[in-house]
């Protein structure tokens, strides 16, 4: 699995949210958790004790907001809470300039209980999204979480999970009907730019000539044959012709000799 941890100059996600844990769930929080680890989208999140782990628990939702808006590039998806001690070391300093979910906090009282640090959590929440909505924040088209008025009309988090979607929807047409190339993907999906076809195009090539390699290797096809509709869709995709205009000798040039008679029997002459 992939695991985020900072690089070597201590700008990676996790050490973002290390050093603005502060900021994104306020102080009362931030002195009794802090996040551990991200893997596999997922922030693991060192809670001091069990009453803290499930109080945390009821804001998940509210807190992986905060999260995907101060580190939207790497890609967290969910909170997971564990008991464990707190660091001893001093937290590194919070980034300079405002930041982009909680505003300044007021000067501190020591929360009692975790109950009255997740109630001031609350209200902070409250507070800068007021304080936001009169400046002229918007809310994101999917999930309603407040963005900025210059962002697009969905949140960086939201934005990926469309983009995600969207390539999703490319490739099942570019593998059902090859033929088609990019003129008539983007006829069927709006908005459709060349590059992310041509993206989509290389992954899916690249994909089946992985397969039909295999068997080339093993000079043997799989006893369903398989490999056959395999390279029916990469002759038609790589050539980039319709089904009428290919011939044997496409066949050949495409897949080479060797391959095309494991395929296809002889195809010379």
């Amino acid at each position: 699995m992939k695991q985020w941890a900072p690089d070597a100059r201590g700008d990676g996600p996790l050490a973002l949210l290390e050093a603005a844990w502060g900021e994104i769930v306020g102080p009362g929080i931030a002195q009794n958790s802090y996040p551990a680890r991200i893997d596999d989208k997922t922030l693991l999140v060192i809670a001091r004790s069990s009453a803290w782990s499930h109080q945390l628990s009821f804001l998940a939702l509210e807190i992986l907001r905060l999260v995907a808006a101060r580190a939207p590039g790497a890609g967290i998806e969910r909170l997971r809470f564990r008991i464990g001690p707190q660091p001893t070391r001093g937290r590194a300093a919070p980034p300079s300039g405002p930041p982009p979910a909680l505003a300044a906090p007021e000067p501190h009282l020591e929360a009692s209980s975790p109950g009255e640090a997740l109630e001031r959590f609350r209200e902070a929440v409250e507070r800068q999204g007021r304080a936001k909505r009169r400046a002229g924040w918007k809310e994101c088209s999917v999930c309603a979480a407040l963005i900025s008025p210059r962002s697009a009309a969905a949140c960086a988090s939201c934005q990926a999970t469309l983009e995600d979607e969207r390539s999703a929807a490319v490739a099942r047409l570019v593998s059902e009907a090859p033929w088609l190339g990019f003129a008539g993907t983007a006829a069927l999906i709006d908005g459709l730019k060349k590059r992310e076809y041509e993206r989509v195009r290389n992954r899916l090539l690249t994909r089946w000539w992985a397969t039909l390699a295999q068997a080339r290797a093993a000079k043997r096809l799989s006893r369903a044959g398989r490999e056959r509709s395999i390279a029916s869709s990469y002759v038609l995709l790589k050539s980039e012709l319709s089904p009428e205009e290919i011939i044997p000798a496409t066949v050949r040039n495409v897949l080479g000799d060797e391959l095309a008679e494991l395929l296809y029997g002889t195809t010379k002459g």
